[in-house]
């Protein structure tokens, strides 16, 4: 995991309950996923709004040679 910091946080004891359900994992694991997964949205969505806007000049039967 690399280094790491030591938080406290009020997490709704039902939200937390239901997040570790679906992981399958502890409370600290299941945070870290959830953090993982929001950062994984946030790059996503940046690559959504470039969709169209990024032009780029490919010669595909160059590139498999």
């Amino acid at each position: 995991m690399g280094h790491a910091r030591k938080v406290t946080a009020n997490i709704p004891e039902d939200v937390l309950e239901n997040a570790q359900r679906l992981t399958g994992k502890g409370i600290t694991l299941t945070l870290v996923e959830g953090l993982k997964a929001l950062d994984r949205n946030a790059r996503l969505s940046a690559l959504r709004r470039l969709r169209g806007k990024v032009e780029f000049d490919l010669d595909l039967d160059r590139t498999r040679r």
